[in-house]
């Protein structure tokens, strides 16, 4: 791990990353969040981000528009195809986002030493995210989205659609 990585992780204090935030994008991060500072994390004016959720962009780039509500305890982690998330969007507790996967297609090396792969996640504008969702590496959400709580996404949701389960499927469309 980089020092820079390790003192932005480790040894910035929560009031200083709430400060720095609502100072430098007029956006409220709590200071019970885990929120690292990088030059590859940008949060949009009026977002807000909730107690003990944990935002990680040191290893790529992540953008949260304007006016986004993220509840607590979530996870939103990017790697090297990054993280989208459009304006006024909101995502509930529990929600995890996770820009990256593992290749597991060798079977004489363990997962966890085989290459990361990141395709990027893209979350279009006005979109509802239930509580307790995981959206995976690779999808992409169209806007006016609304995903149904616990349910898993891993691939394109087209925009305006009502979608639940594992996987998440289309089960009605907004008109």
């Amino acid at each position: 791990m980089h020092l820079g990585k390790i003192v932005r992780r480790f040894f910035v204090p929560p009031f200083w990353v709430t400060l720095h935030f609502a100072v430098g994008s007029r956006c409220m991060v709590s200071p019970r969040a885990e929120v690292e500072l990088s030059p590859l994390l940008k949060i949009g004016k009026g977002t807000q981000v909730g107690s003990f959720t944990k935002i990680k962009a040191s290893d790529g780039p992540m953008e949260i528009g304007t006016n986004v509500s993220i509840g607590t305890n979530c996870f939103l982690s990017s790697d090297t195809g990054g993280v989208m998330i459009g304006d006024d969007c909101m995502i509930s507790p529990n929600v995890t986002i996770v820009g990256n996967n593992y290749r597991y297609d060798r079977l004489d090396i363990p997962i966890s030493a085989q290459e990361k792969t990141s395709e990027g996640i893209r979350i279009g504008c006005d979109v509802w995210i239930g509580a307790g969702v995981a959206i995976l590496d690779g999808s992409e959400i169209g806007d006016g989205v609304i995903i149904a709580p616990n349910s898993v996404v891993s691939k394109s949701i087209p925009a305006r659609s009502i979608v639940q389960g594992d996987p998440a499927r289309v089960i009605f469309t907004r008109r």
